[in-house]
């Protein structure tokens, strides 16, 4: 069944890049990859999280989807993984009393984003890719697909992303075309019996892992009626935009609207001004004067626009994503107790702690994709980080001890609060 899709037993990036990156697809079949990026515990976890955001009005999260037979669903109702399922076992138990047999599809996106576990290894695995390809310019994208659906619910397409499915449960097909094979002026089609002869296919099972360029034509398959579960990771490749670099650039895009709305969103205040023009003056000609619905958003703008403001989100911006390992949006910080003196910490050796001055004279210090403000200057912040990366844990008293006396100790407590609630510095009993 794997067509011309060529199969490797052994898996190392060096021989990945050299033979197949940007060339065609490889099917591996059963490689023992160190470290593994995904673990079923974080990828269910992750399913979970992704879809509490339903349970708040009950409609389908921005970021997921849901497809009974072709019919996509706009409201949850139980349809989604809940804790209370224990795992996809029993998300899968639920599913097939209340849907009667009926094929179904779950889909969901920015899927790294819903655990810092499944992240961290996500990132820790694709590190020997960067060192060798370089990071990505904009985040590589992360995809959860689960159910017992005929096909993808998209049909047959072609992404800007090489991808890189991860078998977890039951079994998959993917089927391939090296160029569109229809002339209809459509970019996705569902229906596409009439062009399988033209197809090669890729069966994957638990443990596989299948990879194919921007340039391929695909869709996905369920190759039994058993519900089967894979997460993809898509790396952009092709028809990048310099429109999501001045986004990146101009303000961040809300968490909770991860696939829809506009960085320039949450830039721009919200005004309740009319931004219609008043009519002709009696001359006949109209005012010279914006609409304050659009003249408060071009003065907000303006003010970006100011070098020195534009410097720092620079730097901001390029903190955080070489900090984030190549996969943005990162998971939200968490909210950690106080510490106390007595509190052991060490710095994750997974994650990179950088910083660089501001233009008013702070330094702006970035860890795991997030970024904070702290007073201390660079000889407090290469104590700090030493210490920090110490083969054992160290006291927060003695990490005060490291940097200046006086205010620059509540400082420096601060910013190790931050790291802790970023996931750079962690406790230890």
């Amino acid at each position: 069944m794997n067509g011309s899709v060529p199969v490797e037993t052994t898996f190392s990036w060096s021989t990945f890049v050299q033979k197949y990156w940007d060339r065609s697809p490889v099917l591996f079949r059963s490689p023992s990859l160190s470290p593994a990026p995904f673990a079923a515990g974080d990828v269910f976890r992750a399913a979970v999280h992704g879809s509490r955001s339903a349970r708040l009005d009950g409609h389908m999260p921005s970021h997921a989807q849901f497809t009974l037979e072709r019919m996509q669903r706009d409201v949850a109702h139980d349809l989604l993984p809940a804790a209370e399922d224990g795992s996809f076992d029993g998300y899968d138990s639920r599913l097939a009393t209340r849907l009667d047999g009926r094929r179904h599809a779950l889909v969901i996106n920015s899927f790294h984003t819903f655990d810092p576990a499944l992240w961290s290894r996500e990132r820790t695995f694709f590190a020997g890719l960067w060192d060798i390809v370089g990071l990505p310019l904009t985040g590589a994208i992360t995809t959860l697909f689960h159910g017992t659906y005929e096909h993808s619910p998209v049909g047959v397409h072609k992404d800007r992303f090489a991808t890189f499915m991860f078998g977890l449960r039951g079994r998959k097909r993917m089927r391939f075309w090296s160029h569109r094979p229809w002339d209809e002026p459509v970019s996705t089609k569902v229906d596409y019996a009439d062009h399988r002869s033209e197809s090669f296919a890729a069966e994957i099972g638990p443990g596989d892992v299948l990879y194919w360029p921007a340039d391929y034509y695909h869709v996905g398959e369920s190759a039994t009626t058993a519900p089967a579960t894979s997460v993809n990771v898509g790396v952009p490749r092709h028809d990048h935009h310099v429109g999501y670099e001045l986004e990146t650039l101009i303000a961040d895009i809300d968490p909770d609207r991860l696939t829809g709305g506009s960085s320039l969103d949450t830039l721009l205040p919200c005004h309740e001004a009319p931004v219609a023009a008043a009519g002709p003056r009696a001359d006949g000609l109209l005012s010279a004067a914006l609409p304050e619905g659009l003249s408060a958003p071009v003065r907000t703008l303006h003010a970006f626009a100011q070098p020195d403001r534009m410097a720092d989100r620079v730097t901001t911006v390029s903190l955080r994503r070489w900090t984030a390992g190549g996969f943005e949006p990162a998971p939200a910080p968490v909210s950690p107790p106080p510490l106390a003196d007595t509190d052991l910490l060490r710095a994750d050796p997974h994650a990179q702690i950088l910083w660089a001055r501001d233009s008013n004279g702070s330094t702006l210090c970035a860890a795991n994709g997030h970024h904070t403000t702290t007073p201390l200057k660079n000889s407090d912040m290469l104590q700090l980080t030493e210490a920090l990366t110490s083969t054992r844990p160290v006291e927060v008293a003695a990490l005060l001890e490291a940097v200046s006396p006086g205010l620059q100790r509540g400082a420096a407590r601060t910013l190790l609060q931050r790291l802790e609630s970023f996931g750079a510095v962690r406790r230890h009993s």
